[in-house]
């Protein structure tokens, strides 16, 4: 096997992992609290199918107008590169961590084994930006709305479910979109940066498949960190919850072509949520039930972040 062939199935190889890691870690911070809500309503593959509509629409929007690129520009600092063995080790890494339910940043684990120190420091900082103010703003949004949105002593009325329910699949639309244009950069990163149609066709084609397992699964061990937060599993909360992160991707979306950890905003949504229900519920949710959940959330990010910067220290001062 020559040269070209390994770099080629190795390029292979991490692409089909990067792929089946971000749909099973990544895309549960987006649609978690969509299955949550929904799953008792409709079958897996009504909301498979919803959500693989916007997919396939984002990714052929993308590529139409940005010249065959499906990353949105978030490449645009990270050259491409042969992808070698130790690129693809990445996924696989990543892979591995999904499994056993830590909420690790694909964007760390994958796009550090590419990116120079420069742009990892540049991504780090970004991500850090994401988390603070997301909890800020998730904090400030919940302190005001919590104590009208009790849904379990005080639920929708039934005749109002269906208008909070289509709001809802809007909201996560939005929301799917705005991810996808972050984060199908850690897949696009061990692919050519031009995309020919044929690749088009089996890009889409293996998202698809994969979204369908994750929905079959109703979103695998990492849908636990959505879960165990207070009211995600209500419509109405779900769609706010949705609706506030999406707006905040947008923002970063807007402020540079700089990759982000989308993981560490989403915790650090759920982190501000918390804590501003834990603050108005008299009582009834104490802080010191807050800080194990979201302590938990943040030293599991601690450790992909971790495992993150030794493998770019190592791909750049030792492998290379």
């Amino acid at each position: 096997m020559d040269v070209i062939t390994l770099t080629s199935f190795y390029a292979l190889v991490g692409f089909l992992l990067a792929s089946y890691s971000v749909v099973g870690n990544d895309s549960v911070q987006t649609l978690g609290t969509f299955i949550a809500s929904n799953s008792q309503k409709f079958k897996w593959y009504y909301l498979w199918a919803g959500a693989t509509s916007v997919l396939l629409f984002t990714l052929w929007y993308g590529w139409a107008t940005n010249g065959g690129d499906i990353s949105y520009g978030r490449l645009n600092k990270i050259p491409y590169a042969e992808v070698q063995w130790y690129h693809a080790l990445a996924p696989g890494i990543l892979l591995l961590l999904t499994r056993v339910g830590i909420p690790v940043s694909t964007t760390f684990l994958v796009l550090s084994a590419f990116a120079s120190t420069f742009v990892l420091e540049k991504m780090l900082v970004k991500s850090v930006m994401g988390y603070g103010l997301a909890a800020i703003v998730a904090y400030m949004v919940w302190f005001a709305i919590a104590k009208q949105l009790n849904e379990k002593d005080d639920p929708v009325p039934e005749n109002r479910k269906r208008y909070w329910r289509v709001a809802q699949w809007c909201t996560t639309g939005f929301l799917w979109y705005t991810w996808l244009s972050h984060d199908l950069a850690n897949i696009a990163v061990y692919l050519p940066r031009v995309l020919s149609v044929e690749w088009m066709v089996v890009v889409s084609l293996v998202f698809s498949t994969l979204l369908a397992w994750i929905f079959y699964e109703r979103g695998g061990k990492i849908q636990n960190i959505v879960l165990e937060k207070t009211n995600t599993r209500y419509v109405r909360s779900a769609t706010i919850v949705d609706l506030v992160y999406a707006f905040i991707l947008l923002f970063f979306k807007q402020y540079n072509d700089i990759p982000m950890s989308t993981t560490w905003v989403f915790v650090g949504l759920l982190c501000g949520r918390e804590l501003a229900i834990a603050t108005v519920s008299n009582g009834t949710y104490k802080l010191k039930s807050v800080f194990p959940i979201i302590g938990k959330d943040f030293l599991k990010m601690m450790i992909g972040l971790g495992v993150s910067i030794a493998i770019v220290l190592c791909i750049h001062y030792v492998l290379t």
